[in-house]
This record gives C-alpha cells, sequence and structure tokens, in this order.
C-alpha cells in the first residue's frame, strides 16, 4: 500500500498571485531536483490557472535556471481530441510554455488523440508503455516517481480527468480511458489515483469561490470515490496551493497552514 503525505495548505491573495508563486516553486523545485540527481520529471495540467502558471514561468527571467533539455514533461490526463486541437491540454502548456524554452521533444511525453489512429483504449495503454519505459527499478512500481505533479481541481472535486463516482477512480492500471465525462468532451485519457500517488510531489492548485466547497472535502475524510481530490496526495509532500477564495470555507484546524 502506497504511502501518502498529509496535505500542507498555502493561501495567496488572488489567482494572478496565486500562477506566479505556482510557478516561482515549480522553477526552485525543477533546479533543486536536476541539482541533487542530474535530470527532473513534471506532470502538467491545464485548466485557467495550471496555464496561467506555465505562462507565468515563460514571463519570468528566472525560467533561465532550469536546464530544459534535462527534464520529461508529463500530463495528468488529456481530452481525446486531434492534436492542435485548442481544447488540448498539450496545445494550452505548448502556446504557454513548451514552445518558448528548450525542451528535449523526445522528453515530451503527449497523451495520443484520435488522429493517430489509436481509440482511447489504445492511447491510455501507449501512455502507460511509455510510463513504464521510464520506471526505474528504484520507483517500486510502473510509474515514475514523478518529482512533481500538477493538478487542477473541480468545483465537483475532480482531479485529472477523474470524475465523481465514475469506473476510473476503482482502476488500478496507472492510464485508463474514460468515457462519459460530465464536463465536454465525454471522452478522455487519465492517470489514475494510484499513479497520482506515486509521485514525490503532488500539487493540487485551485482559485476561485466555486471551489471552496470542493477543497474543504479534499481535505476531510471524504473517500475518494466520491471526492476524488481526496486522494490527490503525494509520497513525499502535498500541496495545497489556493488563492483566498477558494479557500474560503476551509474549517479552523483542517489541514497544515503554511506561510507563502
Amino acid at each position: 500500500m502506497t504511502t501518502v503525505s498529509v496535505p500542507t495548505i498555502v493561501v495567496h491573495r488572488d489567482a494572478d498571485v496565486l500562477a506566479k508563486a505556482v510557478a516561482a516553486r515549480i522553477i526552485t523545485r525543477l533546479v533543486d531536483v536536476q541539482s541533487a540527481k542530474g535530470s527532473a520529471s513534471i506532470v502538467l495540467t491545464g485548466g485557467t490557472v495550471g496555464i496561467a502558471t506555465l505562462a507565468a514561468i515563460a514571463a519570468t527571467p528566472a525560467r533561465v535556471a532550469v536546464d530544459w533539455r534535462r527534464l520529461d514533461v508529463w500530463w495528468g490526463d488529456e481530452r481525446f481530441l486531434p492534436t492542435g486541437d485548442k481544447e488540448r491540454n498539450e496545445t494550452g502548456a505548448r502556446e504557454a510554455l513548451l514552445d518558448h524554452v528548450d525542451v528535449d521533444p523526445e522528453r515530451v511525453h503527449v497523451m495520443l488523440g484520435p488522429d493517430s489512429g489509436l481509440t482511447a483504449e489504445e492511447s491510455a495503454e501507449a501512455y502507460a508503455t511509455d510510463l513504464r519505459k521510464a520506471s526505474r527499478p528504484e520507483d517500486h512500481g510502473p510509474v515514475p516517481n514523478f518529482d512533481v505533479m500538477l493538478l487542477g481541481m473541480g468545483p465537483d472535486a475532480h482531479v485529472a480527468s477523474l470524475f465523481p463516482g465514475m469506473p476510473a477512480l476503482y482502476d488500478t492500471r496507472p492510464v485508463v480511458a474514460v468515457h462519459g465525462a460530465p464536463k465536454p468532451p465525454p471522452t478522455r485519457i487519465s492517470l489514475t489515483l494510484p499513479a497520482i500517488q506515486s509521485s514525490r510531489e503532488v500539487w493540487v492548485v485551485a482559485a476561485g469561490e466555486e471551489k471552496s466547497g470542493a477543497v474543504r472535502l479534499a481535505l476531510s475524510d471524504s473517500g475518494p470515490v466520491q471526492v476524488p481530490s481526496a486522494g490527490a496526495r503525494g509520497r513525499g509532500r502535498t500541496l495545497f496551493l489556493l488563492d483566498r477564495t477558494a479557500a474560503g470555507k476551509i474549517p479552523p484546524g483542517l489541514g497544515r497552514m503554511a506561510s507563502p
């Protein structure tokens, strides 16, 4: 059974400050990991704050501290749409950051869409194969121990494309195809909770009052089948990085608070 960490909560003034602060954290984390072991890995997310965070990285001169050629880039989920579609998380990440830094194309691991000729199930299986090839003996499983995983969270408490009550939440495979998602597009590819929990650090990033109820549930004793974000935990560290409105319903004493 995977041992996971207790979440630490960090609250910032607003969504703009949040995105910039998370960008700074990412740069620091990647530099520290690369200094320690040569290369690093990150799992990206989509969504408004997720893409704003990547844009903030691109905008800061500090980005040059990262050796982008020694970074493996993964995704937590993807909409099963053709390459280049504006709704794909990959498209947003490339426009916001990846097209502006010197990443190694061979180390950018995308989830394939229907233009690849694969079905959603075959795309999920292909991504699982990529993860398995990247996993090392010290990872003790079919998924690398990602250095940092970024996750957004919906008002329904979903993370990646793991929506409340859906079959993917019971799946122990690292990657699954999701059909009938309650928000469009209905077909997606997603890492599962076991894959998420393989990460050394998991950072859940949320902004907006509409997320406040989900944040409260994610930090409570809720089960991950009905509250998927309650299962978003890293092996060594879990951060809930929030703006003030998203943190507005956290009861006193729930979770560990930290200064920005």
